[in-house]
């Protein structure tokens, strides 16, 4: 199916040499394999792409080639902007804090998300948001349709950007069409093998970060009959180990291994107040959108998350969290 919004965006990319794409200052594997993806597509078209983000790229990330390119720095002339992976103004609080917002909303912008949420970005031009497992997938389907040529690199952060959200084509979202698109790519050259090798070799941890973990996992604290497991990371952690992993990242997955664990929130609280939450769901409890929701957040039905600035405690916030999260998940209880 021809997505309406293709000549539209045709139009916008041929019209413009510098463009600017743009991730949320939340990036994950499918931002940055789609913003990747991206750049090499328009850099084979004759433009000069950019890449923007308002906070450093997370060092889990940084198996993806290229992902030192990706600048916190807005450059101060281009024609028109792709911002990548969501459809929320409020995940771009760097960029409203520089004053530079107004800068993206001055160009034509081109949102690409593939979240089942409504665009909150008053200043798009033209919003392609599509019902699949990632922005990746959704990125291969214009280029199959705008003919853009997808060099090896392109294919390579596509298939990367659709496994890091479908957890290895794993999740409910994934459908036949995602693995057909991975297959296409792998014949046409991409080796999961060796993107999964880059990936764990960057995971091999220090022998700090093992015993830091080991910590995390006694600080694991269990709610509703053990159906909801919370853990909460202080601002000095963040400062200390963010630079080696995403401390949340490295108890998350145990968080939902545990016998009767439905959702696994993992909290950070950072200096200047405010408060942001991971949210990983197991399969059969599909909440983690609609709670991520209720905090202004959004994301997928199995992992979302939220950001709230200062206001009440925080001890307020996560009990809040944890009893709306308890109510969800009682309502399926119910319905089956």
């Amino acid at each position: 199916m021809t997505y309406p919004e293709t000549e539209q965006i045709k139009q916008i990319i041929d019209s413009a040499q510098r463009i600017v794409i743009l991730q949320a200052d939340n990036p994950d594997g499918d931002s940055l394999g789609s913003a990747l993806a991206l750049e090499q597509i328009l850099y084979d078209l004759g433009k000069d792409p950019i890449l923007y983000c308002g906070v450093d790229i997370p060092s889990y990330l940084t198996f993806m080639t290229g992902w030192d390119r990706v600048s916190k720095d807005l450059p101060n002339q281009f024609d028109a902007a792709i911002i990548v992976d969501t459809s929320a103004d409020s995940l771009f609080d760097q960029l409203n804090k520089s004053g530079q917002r107004g800068w993206v909303a001055a160009k034509p912008v081109i949102v690409l998300d593939h979240h089942d949420v409504a665009n909150t970005i008053p200043y798009a031009t033209v919003v392609c948001n599509k019902p699949v497992v990632s922005t990746g997938e959704l990125i291969f389907e214009l280029a199959a349709q705008l003919d853009w040529p997808l060099a090896q690199t392109a294919k390579d952060m596509i298939v990367s950007s659709i496994m890091a959200d479908s957890m290895g084509l794993t999740t409910e979202a994934t459908t036949g069409r995602s693995i057909h698109v991975v297959a296409e790519l792998v014949d046409g050259g991409v080796s999961i093998a060796g993107l999964e090798h880059k990936r764990r070799e960057l995971m091999r941890k220090s022998p700090e970060l093992i015993r830091y973990k080991g910590q995390l996992l006694e600080r694991i604290e269990f709610y509703a009959d053990n159906r909801v497991s919370t853990i909460s990371i202080s601002w000095k952690e963040i400062e200390k180990y963010s630079s080696q992993y995403n401390p949340s990242m490295l108890v998350i997955d145990e968080m939902r291994s545990a016998i009767g664990a439905q959702v696994a929130i993992a909290f950070k609280l950072y200096n200047d107040g405010h408060v942001t939450a991971k949210i990983r769901c197991n399969y059969g409890y599909p909440i983690a959108n609609k709670l991520a929701e209720h905090f202004g957040g959004g994301g997928h039905a199995y992992a979302s998350g939220f950001k709230l600035n200062a206001g009440k405690p925080f001890t307020e916030t996560k009990a809040d969290c944890i009893k709306y999260a308890t109510q969800l998940l009682d309502e399926i209880e119910t319905a089956k």
